[in-house]
């Protein structure tokens, strides 16, 4: 068994990659099943995707179930990606599916 100062050694390590933008970060919309939308962050998208449609994802969709991802976009540092869920949380319906269909095209709004 690993000892826990170890263990804390390999989060910290991973922690720094993550926050330095050494992965790539996902911001993605689900459609439920009651027509609502979802808006989360991950950094393994079809693991993410998985884990909803097992019902293991976020509370919102394990309540209003999960139909399928209708849009990505990729980011390289952590914090882009974070400001761009949190805007895109805050959109209305409308704007959303303007971005889902295409029609929407501006990053800021």
């Amino acid at each position: 068994m690993e000892s826990f100062d170890k263990i804390e050694k390999e989060v910290n390590i991973l922690y720094t990659k993550i926050m330095r933008g050494k992965w790539s970060w996902f911001v993605y919309i689900v459609k439920c099943k009651d027509d609502s939308y979802y808006v989360g962050r991950t950094s393994d998208i079809a693991k993410r995707e998985h884990e909803h449609r097992q019902g293991f994802g976020a509370q919102y969709t394990r309540e209003h179930g999960f139909v399928e991802v209708v849009h990505v976009e990729r980011y390289e540092d952590f914090d882009m990606a974070r400001q761009r869920e949190l805007q895109l949380k805050g959109w209305t319906r409308m704007k959303k599916e303007k971005l889902i269909s295409g029609e929407w095209t501006q990053d800021i709004g």
